[in-house]
């Protein structure tokens, strides 16, 4: 069948990689790959391909060949920041994997905000990597457009949506707060406090905010008392948030939430220095399950995200895209209740002194 030069084109204008792919009906990560001689493309779609772009005179700029060969074994992941344990686990159980199929990694900080995502992400589409990682799933709309039109496959992680930009991997972190609000429900906790980041800052903690809020509203109860000091959810930052909360919320709320173990630890030597019995007079409630839980005395209750296996998952997911293998492209990954030592049974608690 023959091929037909797009529409509108004037003959001295070179054919572009788009048109390639428009012609062929294939992805434009498709004909960069035939043209790199990367693997992926089935041989007689790599026929197809080659012939078309003779056809319509396409040649790959010689530079920037050169730099997407040089890159074709690049991966570029955006976290928010390298100062939580959340981000250090993943990309450990990403490395291994990624090594094992000859892929570098690049990774970028953003601090949570959207304009350096962006332009980070302008930088790495002109660098022709192999893939994209991008934490959580709020972005521009700027950077969707850009990473759905690159055709570079992209993995959203930590997060979970159910419309990804290509693929994703992550907690949903609103079901994550509502779950452990109905925990704590249960248990019979009715005035909680939440400690965290400043306001919209991580929009997945705001998300387990929600579903907290959501639990306690649905027995008529609310948090009572919200205190957000820290700029980074550190040991510091749960004591300041704390100190924040025990000395302008009155009555004294029953159980503090926090954005994190880290911070929950800090909230807990803060309430132990002012005399109160954790969990007697007042309960305590981290996030993630982090490694400081298995060292403690007093482990705090809290809400266990897979890190690791969800580094490791993700990474093999990119893997076979990148190779052109099928893959999943959506995963809800679980979020389990620790119920630690840091709250306890207040039901049970009523019920004898009755």
């Amino acid at each position: 069948m023959p091929v037909e030069a797009p529409p509108n084109r004037p003959a001295k204008i070179p054919a572009k990689i788009e048109d390639v792919a428009r012609a062929a009906g294939v992805s434009i990560m498709s004909v960069s790959r035939v043209m790199r001689g990367v693997e992926g493309v089935s041989p007689a779609k790599r026929t197809e391909i080659r012939r078309i772009a003779r056809k319509l005179g396409y040649t790959p700029s010689s530079v920037a060949g050169s730099l997407a060969a040089a890159n074709s074994t690049l991966i570029g992941i955006s976290i928010p920041t390298l100062f939580e344990a959340v981000f250090a686990e993943i990309l450990d159980g990403m490395r291994g994997i990624f090594n094992k199929a000859g892929l570098q990694a690049i990774v970028e900080t953003t601090d949570y905000v959207e304009s350096f995502e962006e332009k980070w992400v302008q930088r790495m589409i002109a660098w022709h990597p192999a893939g994209v990682i991008l934490s959580g799933v709020f972005h521009s709309k700027t950077t969707e457009e850009r990473l759905r039109n690159s055709g570079i496959p992209t993995l959203e992680i930590w997060d979970y949506t159910d419309t990804p930009i290509d693929m994703c991997i992550g907690v949903d972190h609103f079901s994550a707060g509502y779950e452990m609000g109905l925990h704590l429900v249960r248990l019979g906790y009715r005035h909680p406090a939440y400690v965290g980041v400043k306001l919209n800052k991580d929009p997945r903690a705001e998300d387990r905010v929600a579903g907290l809020s959501k639990a306690f509203a649905e027995v008529g109860s609310r948090i009572h008392a919200n205190s957000r000091l820290a700029d980074t959810a550190s040991f510091e930052g749960g004591m300041k948030g704390t100190i924040d909360i025990l000395n302008n919320t009155a009555p004294t709320p029953d159980v503090i939430c926090f954005l994190n173990d880290h911070m929950a630890f800090g909230g807990t030597m803060e309430c132990e220095r002012r005399g109160l019995s954790v969990p007697d007079d007042i309960g305590i409630v981290g996030f993630n399950g982090l490694n400081i839980n298995e060292v403690l005395s007093k482990r705090i209750t809290t809400s266990v995200t897979p890190r690791t296996l969800m580094g490791a998952t993700a990474a093999r997911m990119l893997v076979a895209r990148i190779y052109g293998a099928r893959t999943e492209e959506k995963i809800r990954m679980p979020v389990e209740i620790f119920d630690g030592d840091t709250t306890k049974d207040r039901m049970k608690t009523r019920d004898s002194n009755t």
